[in-house]
């Protein structure tokens, strides 16, 4: 930085401060204390700008900082992100009570703190000892973060990534906008987020900022009421595909919102989309396999992994004792292990265990592993559009291969064994080999427990854990392992 530059950086950054008063002050100084020193990485990545970003034909950014990596909205998540390889990051802005700015999505907290506070009733002060926690979707070891000052975000990253930023109220776009400005280069680095509808663009425009304006469809034709006023255009993943294309066809870059995994990518990239914001990011953005075996014993899902659900309530348990994961809805269901995937085909195979720690189903309820999955949509296993091979245990000890080919009423029958009952607790390793001539399933490297079938078409690369019952026995899975091919 110039000396011209380091002056006019002290001024602005005094102004701003007196703007926020004598309290404000004081908190938001005491703001870079909230996070203990080196519990983020510094970021590895070069300078990034606006233009280089746009200048790639898909371009990817980190939703709330990749929230089904990190705990959303976090400094850490932030930072991960960028030392991922993120180019560009989605942030946030609330104010408390006292006029500091903050990086939060909800405007109260019981979301992601379990405090029933609005963060507009609460002073910087009150709100540095509440914590994010994130443990019920990302797992229980991980850690709690603190809610970051948005000052302490743009210290860290405002000249060395691509920062898409929103006044999350729509109340404090002044604020907002005084603070960025005073970082040299902001417009090369900041882009202004808002909903197509609202009206604080005028203000960013007239600061020289790009503007992303984004639209959950096109209800009341609300893309030709607004797209005009913006440089990039916004669309919710739960759009039709008329709708992502009608917002396309504007002609300027359009960017869908949230990517959770490689089957939305696809989808929507199908459609035009350019801009990938992903909840996801490492997984998303790459397309190999991310590891060989399960996590579950580090207490952390691990990148790519999902339920069939994406919510917090629908996530499997991390059970420490036995390094496993215990399903134990009253329903059937379903968790997409993408970080193992896509598998190589032709050849393909994995291992796994299972138990029921605690009450046995139905002798003839089943539980397994389905492979082959063209996509890895954690929606798809019992879907419409499901096409997959299932290898099921029942507690009476029925060995079953079947071939999914839609609902789960269309199952059909490849091959079958019949094995020794389970008793409550007993642990169950299966292993399942598809070759382009057939597919085996055996259980605990018995050869009187194995089956066998001829190829049942399915050669997609990605599998899930499946509990096919629909009453509340837990069953647990541990020991998921891909097996190495010739």
């Amino acid at each position: 930085m110039s000396p011209r530059e380091e002056a006019g950086f002290g001024r602005r950054r005094f102004l701003q401060l007196a703007m926020i008063g004598a309290t404000g002050l004081l908190t938001a100084c005491s703001a870079s204390a909230v996070v203990p020193p080196g519990v983020t990485p510094t970021p590895t990545r070069t300078t990034t700008t606006l233009d280089e970003l746009l200048a790639q034909d898909v371009f990817a950014i980190a939703h709330r900082g990749s929230g089904d990596t990190w705990p959303e909205h976090t400094l850490r998540a932030y930072t991960e992100a960028v030392a991922a390889g993120a180019m560009a990051v989605e942030v946030s802005v609330h104010m408390t009570k006292d006029g500091v700015l903050v990086c939060h999505h909800d405007t109260n907290l019981s979301r992601m703190t379990g405090v029933d506070r609005d963060i507009k009733d609460l002073t910087f002060e009150e709100l540095a000892v509440i914590r994010n926690d994130a443990r019920a979707w990302l797992g229980p070891a991980t850690p709690l973060e603190p809610i970051p000052a948005f000052r302490d975000v743009l210290d860290a990253l405002a000249r060395r990534t691509v920062l898409f930023i929103e006044d999350k109220t729509g109340e404090h776009a002044k604020e907002v906008l005084d603070l960025m400005d005073f970082y040299p280069g902001s417009t090369s680095h900041m882009v202004w987020k808002q909903t197509a509808a609202s009206g604080s663009y005028k203000e960013a425009r007239r600061r020289g900022y790009t503007l992303w304006g984004y639209f959950m469809d096109d209800a009341d034709h609300q893309f030709d009421r607004y797209q005009d006023r913006f440089d990039l255009l916004g669309i919710y993943h739960g759009a039709t595909d008329q709708a992502m294309r009608d917002l396309v066809a504007f002609g300027k870059p359009v960017i869908c919102w949230e990517i959770h995994t490689r089957a939305m990518r696809r989808r929507v990239l199908a459609l035009g989309v350019r801009g990938l914001m992903c909840s996801n990011y490492p997984y998303v953005t790459a397309s190999t396999a991310l590891a060989v075996k399960d996590d579950f014993g580090t207490g952390r899902r691990a990148t790519g992994d999902l339920p069939w659900i994406l919510t917090p309530k629908y996530q499997p348990r991390f059970d420490e004792p036995s390094r496993g994961l215990d399903f134990a809805f009253a329903s059937a269901a379903t968790y997409v292990l993408g970080s193992l995937g896509p598998l190589a085909a032709p050849s393909y195979g994995c291992t796994f265990s299972l138990c029921w720690p605690e009450e046995l189903p139905a002798p003839d309820d089943g539980a397994g592993l389905a492979l082959a999955l063209a996509q890895d949509d954690p929606a798809l296993v019992s879907g419409p559009a499901a096409a997959a091979y299932l290898a099921q245990l029942s507690p009476h000890g029925k060995l079953t291969l079947l071939l999914r080919q839609g609902s789960t009423d269309s199952d059909r029958v490849l091959a079958s064994v019949q094995t020794a009952p389970l008793k409550r607790g007993e642990w169950a390793t299966l292993r399942l080999e598809a070759t382009p001539s057939g597919i085996s399933l055996s259980r605990d490297s018995d050869p009187a427990w194995k089956t066998t079938a001829q190829d049942g078409g399915q050669h997609g690369g990605y599998l899930a854990l499946v509990k096919g019952y629909r009453t509340p026995q837990t069953v647990r899975f541990r020991d998921v392992a891909v097996l190495a091919t010739s």
